[in-house]
């Protein structure tokens, strides 16, 4: 089994083709104003925004994107205007992390865990 995609609510498509495309997804499905599917810049791993009337309450679910340049990633998008919650910093767990979220209020954490993302410390065998 391979992960292919997430979607995640909205309620403006647009607004939101406009921050993830800014975070370097490419806009491959404009389907507005109900849907919206994007391609992860590395690998085939395919993001998608589908129109809510009402944004889920609660805690949610958190979206991480790995970034083999992540420091470099968060300058970069903080000179387009990006707001982070968190800067790029070093976690317990291992991973760099810089954490943000985008005009809906999803949780996205941008990060780098190299060699610990599959197999950390303490990994299961």
């Amino acid at each position: 089994m391979n992960l292919n995609q997430v979607t995640v609510p909205s309620l403006n498509i647009e607004n939101s083709i406009t921050f993830y495309t800014t975070l370097g997804l490419q806009l491959i499905v404009k389907a507005l104003p109900h849907y919206a599917r994007f391609v992860c810049p590395d690998g085939n791993s395919t993001f998608s925004i589908h129109l809510v009337e009402e944004l889920p309450k609660g805690e949610g679910i958190s979206i991480y994107f790995e970034c083999t340049d992540l420091d470099e990633t968060v300058t970069l998008l903080q000179e387009k205007g990006i707001n982070f919650d968190d800067p790029a910093s070093d976690r317990p767990w291992l991973w760099r992390e810089a954490r943000l979220r985008d005009p809906d209020n999803n949780r996205l954490i941008l990060f780098f865990a190299g060699e610990n993302r599959l197999n950390p410390p303490w990994r299961i065998n």
